[in-house]
């Protein structure tokens, strides 16, 4: 078949799957189709028609301004989380840590972006500190980024000048309906706590001052209903100057808290 014949066959099978923007879709998969190898192509239509995520079929996502590798192992970063980096970049930081990082790519966009800062990131997960490993590296950043195996705080030492967050904050009972993209291929203890999906912001804002300078901040990532509930929290740990701050589409989606300086 020509390329001509394949992207339309490949549009195809995605529209009869009901994968949005099938044209769009099939184009990117071909154009990281080397060699135009229409096997390879339709292989990776395939899964997609299986509703995998695309960075999935193609093992990255671009997020904020670098590439990351993106796997099983990891949540997929999404544009959302990228108010998250702006927000922190709003002022300065030397020493910073990321609670639950995934793939690596809310510590190691704040890193590029600071060449004279240094970070943590931590995850209960192996899997996905390996991922993170290799995303540090590919950036050159592996010098100024330690990834550490931690249930939020158990591995850490202090102190840092920021405290960030994107942490599980989906309810249990909220799962079902989420995209098959999501709730079939991503990993459920990275999307939900298994309960009302507050739990990880009462234990960070619990324990966070600790391992905080005077004046740190601590940034969360919140689900656009979850505001009140996690500025309550941290109020009530002792943080002062808190702000809600919206994303691109409106919805509120982080909330920031700063220690006392005394």
């Amino acid at each position: 078949m020509t390329s001509d014949e394949l992207l339309r066959q490949g549009t195809a099978i995605l529209d009869a799957a009901g994968v949005p923007d099938p044209v769009r879709e099939a184009r990117i998969l071909w154009r990281a189709t080397p060699d135009e190898d229409g096997a390879a192509f339709l292989a990776k239509i395939a899964k997609r028609a299986q509703r995998m995520p695309l960075s999935h079929v193609l093992g990255y996502r671009d997020f904020y301004k670098h590439r990351f590798i993106v796997t099983s192992d990891v949540l997929d970063p999404r544009p959302d989380t990228e108010t998250l980096v702006e927000v922190a970049l709003r002022a300065p930081f030397t020493r910073v840590l990321d609670l639950g990082t995934g793939s690596g790519c809310i510590l190691l966009s704040l890193l590029a972006e600071r060449p004279a800062a240094t970070g943590v990131g931590t995850d209960i997960s192996q899997a996905a500190l390996d991922v993170a490993k290799q995303n540090a590296a590919a950036l050159g950043l592996t010098p100024r980024a330690t990834f550490l195996a931690s249930d939020w705080f158990g591995s850490v030492q202090g102190p840092f000048d920021l405290i960030i967050s994107n942490p599980p904050y989906i309810a249990v009972d909220e799962m079902n309906d989420l995209q098959q993209e999501v709730r079939l291929f991503e990993p459920t203890g990275a999307l939900t706590d298994g309960a009302d999906g507050l739990s990880a912001y009462r234990t960070i804002a619990r324990d966070a001052a600790e391992y905080l300078t005077p004046n740190g901040r601590l940034i969360f990532e919140i689900g656009p209903t979850q505001a009140a509930a996690v500025t309550a929290m941290i109020q009530s740990a002792g943080f002062t100057n808190t702000q809600v701050i919206p994303d691109l589409d409106g919805r509120d989606r982080v909330v920031v808290g700063k220690k006392p300086a005394i």
